[in-house]
């Protein structure tokens, strides 16, 4: 079972889409515990990423909406980004 960790920066983050999106509130809420489970399940479409991203990974939340993390360990995740494929990348 992976390990979630954020800082405030990622807080504020989420606090602010919430708000924005409160429609997916609850679909977030089951991706990222299926993250938790099975991270690299094919719904989520994990995948790395490039450039000055790389090293970092992301997941879909639906169609547009994106959350970027970072494997600290085999276990633990540090979760970064969360937001549109325009505004995350």
């Amino acid at each position: 079972m992976i390990e979630l960790s954020w800082d405030e920066s990622f807080t504020r983050i989420l606090k602010k889409w919430r708000k924005k999106h409160p429609e997916l509130v609850d679909r977030f809420q089951q991706k990222l515990n299926l993250f938790k489970n099975e991270p690299f399940h094919p719904s989520l479409k994990t995948h790395g990423l490039a450039g000055n991203l790389a090293g970092y990974w992301a997941i879909s939340i639906n169609y547009e909406q994106r959350l970027v993390f970072k494997f600290l360990s085999d276990t633990k995740v540090l979760l970064i980004d969360l937001g549109t494929h325009d505004e995350v990348y």
